[in-house]
């Protein structure tokens, strides 16, 4: 008989070990997520989020102990298309890091009065603001989110590559940067679909590359503007602020404060219970999980 011996600290059912569905909401991958259940998902337009099937298939695996992905559902990003970006005012260029180990999190600064039906033309003005005034060829950022949720392309290059964009100087490769449309200084209220919206852009984007979004990461500054002289390594959270990196208050004392809630829940969408990943201990070789030979 084959067996397989699970730690009793954690389930197999709360690793997603499953693709994307192709329309995901936002709101729905957050919504019923509790530590220790599996990441749930909602269609757009459709009723209550479906279960994802998380169960793992193991063929011919020899005796090891065998880690799960740090891996999460990708939400519905609105593509640049889709909010009209100008495509002849950026550099056609794009550049690219060999993956993405750690997120910055930034505010636009700008107010946080708006419809979000108008956050696409909000978009083309602040694209044309960061090429024309501050000459970084395209949006700096790599993802912006709104107060009701929804997530949009920055900059050009593919959403699931590790594009190098120009929103933390020095800090630039290998990392992402997300911005929170509006300002968000002391005592200002982070909308919750805003927060919920950034852990699941951050688990998702950091999943692609194993990384726990409650982990340390290791950055080498590369440029002498940064907090740190050019050359030098510092240690920063997987989801660190803009002001880690920078001497800046981005992205604002309220949005900082929310950063240890995001990561945890960032964590809790790759599967895990704020604790170490699960483990699944295999004794041997298993041809199947079809019982005894």
């Amino acid at each position: 008989m084959w067996r397989i011996v699970l730690p009793l600290t954690a389930s197999i059912a709360a690793v997603p070990l499953v693709a994307a569905p192709a329309r995901v909401t936002t709101a729905g991958v957050v919504a019923g997520t509790m530590p220790g259940s599996p990441a749930s998902v909602l269609l757009a337009g459709t009723g209550p989020a479906p279960t994802v099937d998380s169960t793992p298939s193991l063929v011919a695996l020899s005796a090891m102990a065998v880690a799960f992905p740090h891996a999460a559902l990708r939400p519905t990003i609105v593509s640049r298309a889709q909010w009209r970006a100008d495509e002849t005012k950026r550099d056609p260029r794009a550049h690219y890091a060999n993956g993405v180990t750690a997120i910055f999190i930034h505010h636009t600064d700008t107010p946080n009065a708006y419809d979000c039906a108008d956050v696409p033309h909000m978009l083309r003005n602040l694209y044309t603001g960061q090429i024309r005034d501050q000459g970084w060829g395209d949006f700096g950022y790599n993802f912006l989110v709104d107060r009701c949720g929804n997530i949009y392309e920055g900059r050009a290059g593919g959403v699931d590559r590790p594009v190098v964009g120009s929103h933390t100087q020095g800090f630039n490769q290998g990392t992402a940067g997300i911005a929170a449309i509006g300002t968000f200084e002391r005592g200002t209220k982070v909308p919750a679909p805003m927060e919920h919206a950034i852990a699941v852009l951050a688990a998702w984007k950091l999943g692609l590359r194993g990384v726990d979004p409650r982990s340390k990461v290791r950055l080498t500054s590369t440029n002498d503007k940064s907090r740190y002289p050019k050359g030098t390594s510092a240690s920063f959270h997987a989801i660190s602020a803009h002001r880690d990196g920078f001497a800046t208050d981005c992205p604002g004392e309220a949005l900082v404060a929310r950063l240890p809630a995001i990561r945890d829940l960032a964590a809790r969408l790759q599967g895990k219970v704020l604790r170490e990943p699960a483990r699944v201990q295999l004794s041997q070789a298993l041809p199947s999980l079809g019982g005894s030979r």
